[in-house]
């Protein structure tokens, strides 16, 4: 049970560190391909609607993916991998 929470923790982790150092890397000339992102998703812009004439619910999936995001997730599972309390 510690080693799931573990884990959520460094994966979270790695993603805020690699959306900030992301937005900071925006900026900076030589480091903007941090910044460099795709959406991954279905149906953000248009999303699916299942009307039950009482209620309408609407169903998309958008998520932004930068590259610094995915080194920063990178080294938190080699760090998850190195520590000690797995």
């Amino acid at each position: 049970m510690k080693k799931n929470f573990l884990l959520i923790f460094y994966l979270l982790a790695g993603i805020l560190a690699g959306s900030l150092l992301a937005s900071l890397a925006a900026g900076v000339p030589f480091l903007s391909w941090l910044a460099y992102a795709a959406s991954v998703g279905f149906a953000a812009a248009n999303p699916a609607c299942l009307d039950l004439i009482v209620i309408k619910i609407y169903f998309g999936f958008s998520m932004g993916v930068s590259v610094a995001q995915v080194l920063c997730i990178g080294l938190a599972l080699f760090l998850y991998n190195r520590s000690h309390l797995r």
